[in-house]
């Protein structure tokens, strides 16, 4: 029986986006939220400390990557998740399905499980559906998630069929023995289902009603946003929440611009996550109210304000533009810690001021605003 882990504290009356509470062993998180993505168990460039005092509820670690480095029982050993890397917040994991899908030339997918090549050194590995459960029990999240396979975007339709097929006996598998490890790293972890089915509209649809019966504790949107068509991924979106039951929270995995998380909090999606903020920072882009922001470039030189005058995270209080550039025309690492520290703080307001839309009953309207502002193309330094 799934645990009672969601409340919704507010319905808008304008469309599906509602505000809610999840309720994990390492403390409680608003919906809608955004989670920054911590790869390796640490968001990169950044201490907890600053994750936290840039509003972070939650963040994202990697089960593929921690387990093939340093290893689930090392992590075991030094108390879970939470420990190791000094983060006392609630901690969701993934579960190495879309990893797992990018590495299809070094990976075998059987009915039993994955085997696949590592990355970093080339050493064959296992993954079963109960081994991932075994992998993130022992890491130590709150919110741990059914192994899936997500199908290639351009896949055809006996595959997605196929694959539907896979990813619902795992799913059943994963739920089986999650309830079955005798000791948790953190007792009262909670589990996550996924759907999948491409953009098929009746596979998808049949993949989430199957989720829906196999009443896990929240519902995943998987498979989407890896080379569809953006309305594709809006319409299926729309169909997996027209199914999943409102009483428990869903997540959208892997989307994380600004433009498609509204779209999706207008249909009812409540958990989000990108790599889009900490990729693009150490890449020298920051994104800003009126769209992405290049510090590299020539334009740069002589700006000496900072990326958005009325934002209030540290970078922009204590540095211009100019002093950016220059650090990342010096490879300075200084450079993309801050940009970083930036595009932390200007998703977690983002989302903020979304919750504060809902609850006043202007959604709609400060979306409209925000998108015509955020999108346009004579601001965007694309």
């Amino acid at each position: 029986m799934a645990t009672e882990c969601f409340r919704i504290t507010y319905d808008s009356p304008e469309c599906d986006a509602r505000l809610g509470e999840v309720i994990t062993p390492h403390g409680t998180f608003e919906t809608p939220i955004f989670m920054p993505v911590g790869t390796q168990a640490t968001v990169k460039g950044m201490t907890p400390e600053e994750m936290e005092r840039n509003g972070a509820q939650i963040i994202l670690n990697n089960t593929y990557h921690l387990y093939l480095r340093p290893g689930h029982d090392l992590i075991r050993q030094a108390g879970g998740l939470h420990a190791f890397q000094g983060w006392y917040k609630p901690i969701l994991t993934d579960s190495g399905g879309f990893q797992v899908f990018s590495l299809s030339s070094f990976r075998k997918i059987t009915e039993e499980g994955v085997q696949f090549q590592a990355h970093h050194d080339g050493a064959y590995h296992m993954l079963t559906p109960e081994k991932v459960m075994d992998i993130q029990q022992a890491l130590g999240s709150d919110i741990a998630m059914a192994f899936d396979e997500c199908p290639p975007p351009d896949c055809g339709y006996e595959y997605a069929k196929k694959s539907n097929k896979i990813t619902l006996d795992w799913a059943r598998r994963c739920k089986k023995h999650h309830a079955t490890i005798p000791h948790p790293t953190t007792p009262g972890q909670l589990l996550f289902g996924i759907c999948q089915g491409n953009i098929y509209t009746d596979l998808r649809a049949e993949s989430t009603r199957a989720i829906v019966d196999l009443d896990f504790d929240g519902n995943a949107i998987g498979g989407l946003s890896v080379g569809e068509e953006k309305n594709a991924t809006r319409e299926m979106v729309q169909l997996a929440c027209e199914i999943y039951p409102p009483t428990k929270p869903r997540y959208l995995m892997g989307v994380g611009y600004p433009e498609d998380i509204v779209e999706a909090v207008a249909m009812g999606v409540d958990m989000f996550d990108c790599v889009v903020p900490t990729r693009y920072a150490r890449n020298g882009t920051v994104f800003t109210h009126t769209g992405k922001l290049v510090l590299r470039h020539a334009a740069r030189k002589e700006e000496f304000f900072p990326i958005e005058e009325d934002c209030e995270c540290y970078t922009c209080q204590n540095f211009s533009r100019a002093y950016l550039k220059h650090l990342f025309q010096t490879h300075e690492m200084l450079g993309p810690r801050l940009a970083t520290w930036h595009n932390i703080y200007f998703w977690q307001k983002f989302t903020r001021n979304m919750r504060a839309a809902i609850r006043e009953n202007r959604f709609l309207s400060w979306k409209q605003a925000f998108l015509e502002k955020y999108l346009s193309s004579e601001n965007s330094d694309h």
